[in-house]
């Protein structure tokens, strides 16, 4: 016989985690809709030519790639801003400018799966194509913000910073040809520290120590969460490169514009040592981390990228986005103990208790189903306690119970699985809406069955 197993990297999820796991996609999905974005889909094959030298040598590296059929060489998406890329590029005559896009899908990356992390997971993306403006990149801070809050975060980060002002810096420092290389280096600060990245900028991009030090010396920048002051003090650090000058002027628009959104100014954090490991990036990079959690990384990143299109297409498409770690936040949840006990999709069961009752039972389901309430009916008439132990097992929220003198008085029993309390409530199928009021105060908490 074969093993049932699953490939390494890959897992299967369980209702109870894919519950909340669908559930967190419409909330996103809520989130990203209020604020004007649209869906789109795109394949999870594209040309291979299209994957590859858009995000780093390490992405590449991580592709999934084969031959079709048709011998042609092709790749599973890594991310869904490449694919973006591609889309706007072909079909932007049709859609116009700005395009405000979202996209839930799956990506592949055969990298080292750690805590929270595969090598099939979900992203959650949005972005906005066809516009430099900063209004945009304000909006994507506050669509992070109200895309936590909404989830059920309210402890969290979000790390900002400009790529144009290590770019400044590099410039004052004469390293403009090595900058890809530095940014990689300066992306692993956090994993493998100061010295570390040290010494490795020093041995791929052949620059001495000094140099290596003040571009350390930028990523150092921090004064106890002022943001202002931050901001104050970048000049005098990228020695009043113009560049540097208008990344942090776009920066300090940007923290600005989302305090004034609404966003609490003692969730944004200026970071000038994040730098995104991904080189499309050219502008403003986000981060956000769980403060109850760090050590799990980032749930939500992103930035801005003025040039991806252009290698698709010669009309100038800049765009700004983040993604949603969807698999990465859920394995903090779980971690955190914030991911609800869900079995079962639909909250009450129907108990199949008389044979000869069976059509009503299946209208009664159907009455409640056209009311917004999933109902799920036993499928077999066995002993009430048997469906009762299996409504228990299953997670479900309440039963509804009828025998003959039930449906003679027009009657059921409404059930609380959670305490074993049970009422009355009047019932006829012409009739239910006593019955859908006491499920809906039963399901939402603001009401309780009585002791029986």
């Amino acid at each position: 016989m074969i093993q049932p197993r699953t490939l390494k990297g890959f897992r299967d999820y369980l209702p109870a985690v894919m519950i909340p796991r669908e559930r967190l996609m419409e909330t996103a999905r809520g989130v990203f809709r209020s604020f004007g974005f649209a869906p789109i889909d795109t394949p999870t094959l594209e040309y291979l030519e299209i994957l590859t030298g858009k995000g780093s040598d390490e992405t590449d590296r991580q592709i999934y790639r084969f031959q079709d059929n048709g011998k042609r060489d092709v790749g599973m998406r890594f991310d869904l801003t490449v694919p973006l890329a591609r889309f706007a590029a072909q079909h932007i005559g049709t859609l116009g400018t700005p395009f405000k896009r979202y996209h839930i899908a799956p990506v592949w990356r055969g990298e080292n799966p750690q805590a929270g992390r595969y090598r099939e997971f979900v992203q959650c993306d949005f972005d906005t194509i066809g516009t430099e403006s900063v209004l945009a990149d304000i909006e994507a801070v506050a669509v992070i913000d109200s895309l936590m809050q909404a989830v059920g975060f309210d402890a969290f980060t979000i790390s900002i910073n400009n790529r144009q002002i290590l770019t400044g810096l590099l410039n004052h420092l004469g390293l403009s040809d090595q900058s890809v290389v530095i940014l990689r280096a300066l992306d692993k600060l956090a994993k493998i520290g100061r010295g570390k990245v040290a010494d490795e900028m020093m041995k791929v991009a052949s620059i001495d120590a000094s140099k290596a030090d003040a571009v350390l010396r930028l990523a150092d920048c921090q004064t106890d969460g002022d943001n202002e002051a931050v901001l104050d003090a970048l000049p005098e650090i990228t020695g009043g490169d113009e560049t540097a000058a208008a990344g942090i002027e776009r920066l300090r628009e940007i923290f600005r514009g989302a305090v004034a959104s609404g966003v609490s100014p003692q969730r944004i954090h200026i970071d000038v040592s994040i730098a995104r490991g991904l080189d499309y990036y050219t502008g403003v990079i986000f981060e956000t981390t769980l403060n109850d959690l760090p050590g799990i990384g980032s749930v939500c990143s992103g930035g801005r990228y003025d040039n991806l299109a252009g290698l698709f297409t010669k009309q100038h498409l800049p765009g700004i986005g983040a993604s949603l770690g969807l698999d990465r936040l859920l394995a903090a949840m779980e971690q955190l103990n914030l991911l609800p006990d869900a079995k079962k999709a639909a909250p009450v069961m129907v108990a199949y208790f008389d044979r000869n009752r069976r059509d009503d039972y299946l209208q009664l389901a159907n009455q409640l189903r056209r009311a917004g309430i999933g109902v799920e009916v036993y499928h077999e008439p066995k002993k009430l306690g048997a469906q009762l132990k299996y409504a228990d097992a299953q997670g479900f929220i309440a039963a509804i119970i009828a025998g003959e003198n039930e449906w003679q008085d027009g009657r059921v029993q409404l059930k609380d699985l959670r305490n074993k309390s049970a009422v009355d409530v009047d019932y006829r199928h012409d009739a239910a809406e006593p019955l859908v009021a006491a499920i809906g105060a039963l399901i939402q908490g603001t009401a309780s069955c009585p002791s029986a």
